[in-house]
């Protein structure tokens, strides 16, 4: 729990930064950590990692030496609305000891998904969304003067590299602020779709834009936690909010970043999608899922999917070769014996914009 003093802080920076009405300033302050001394070439990443089952996962992501873990959420299982047990899966998970081998060797950052937020397939309606945000910070190591801290949403922006060996990471929060979506107790799809429901609320799409539009990093690296490519599948997913999706495809395209990779996780299955048409350039939906437990082998319709399909425990693994003429980034997929699963070798200049536009700081 954070001390008195700094709840007094927060309390003082909250009212400062709030209208006549009281809310919250209509938009953040940007929370891009910079650490421009920090060149990543290898960046693993996973989801779905239920504390309470064998971990087995944490030795392989070790043994590639990489320069930065990201968590796409499940990062733990704590469906409840009593804090105190989800305190106490935190602290289990901070000390299990592959993961806290882990956190010494490389830096962490991450975003959640629903399993972690509080309650499956949960968004806005979740009544402790925001004490789970507190808890979501505090196992991250969150400062208190952290935006995050006072803010509406989990999602932040980490820089890492020089200019010229620039990447972005910008990690979304796709539970907050998501509206609600309706099951579908007739069809094969899960849910109906919510023609005109939102997933990251106002704040966080001005944000988004900006974080992009500023930008000088030559690779971006957006983590979404729900896939945003792959469609026809029943489960969570962008597709179930078809305005949201679209508007997430023009906010990419409209700001002339160069090297959008999308990130994901959730499925319990791993894959890669790739849609050609929604923002000038192939977007890739890269999804690693299933730390601790995959689903059945059966294979699913996806139209964007590129390569083979991953049922058994994974993580994704993403190498950059700076060196290379072009620059290449391969994505993996690894298991428990930390053999690749599927590999895709991809050049940074397939990734870029035909006419870039929108850009700041140029």
């Amino acid at each position: 729990m954070r001390s008195l003093l700094a709840l007094a802080a927060a309390l003082v920076l909250a009212v400062a930064g709030a209208g006549c009405s009281g809310s919250r300033a209509p938009t953040a302050p940007s929370s891009t950590a910079s650490h421009t001394d920090t060149i990543l070439t290898r960046i693993a990443f996973g989801s779905c990692n239920d504390q309470a089952r064998p971990q087995p996962l944490w030795g392989p992501i070790r043994s590639t030496r990489p320069d930065l873990w990201v968590w796409l959420g499940d990062n733990v299982y704590a469906d409840t609305e009593n804090m105190r047990v989800m305190d106490s899966i935190y602290a289990a998970q901070k000390q299990q000891p592959g993961y806290r081998a882990l956190r010494r060797e490389t830096r962490v950052v991450g975003t959640w998904d629903d399993h972690d937020y509080g309650a499956n397939d949960a968004g806005r309606s979740y009544p402790k969304r925001d004490s789970s945000q507190q808890r979501f910070l505090d196992f991250f190591d969150v400062p208190d003067d952290d935006p995050r801290r006072q803010r509406e949403g989990v999602y932040s922006a980490h820089t890492f590299g020089p200019p010229g060996r620039r990447v972005k990471v910008i990690l979304l929060d796709t539970r907050y602020h998501r509206d609600p979506i309706t099951r579908d107790p007739i069809s094969e799809q899960r849910y109906y779709p919510n023609a005109t429901g939102d997933i990251l609320g106002a704040e966080q799409w001005t944000w988004l834009e900006r974080e992009l539009r500023a930008s000088e990093a030559q690779i971006h690296l957006i983590g979404t936690s729900i896939q945003a490519v792959s469609s026809q599948h029943p489960w969570e997913k962008w597709a179930n909010f078809p305005q949201a999706r679209q508007r997430l495809f023009d906010v990419i395209r409209e700001s002339g970043a160069p090297g959008v990779v999308l990130l994901s996780g959730d499925r319990h299955k791993a894959e890669l999608s790739r849609h050609d048409e929604a923002i000038g350039y192939p977007l890739y939906d890269f999804t690693a899922s299933g730390l601790t437990h995959s689903v059945s082998p059966e294979q699913e319709p996806n139209r964007h999917r590129v390569g083979s399909y991953v049922t058994s425990l994974n993580f994704g693994l993403i190498t950059i070769d700076w060196d290379a003429d072009p620059v290449t980034l391969r994505l993996e997929i690894r298991g428990a014996d930390n053999e690749a699963r599927f590999s895709r070798t991809v050049r940074l200049s397939d990734l870029s914009p035909a006419v870039p536009s929108g850009r700041a700081g140029r």
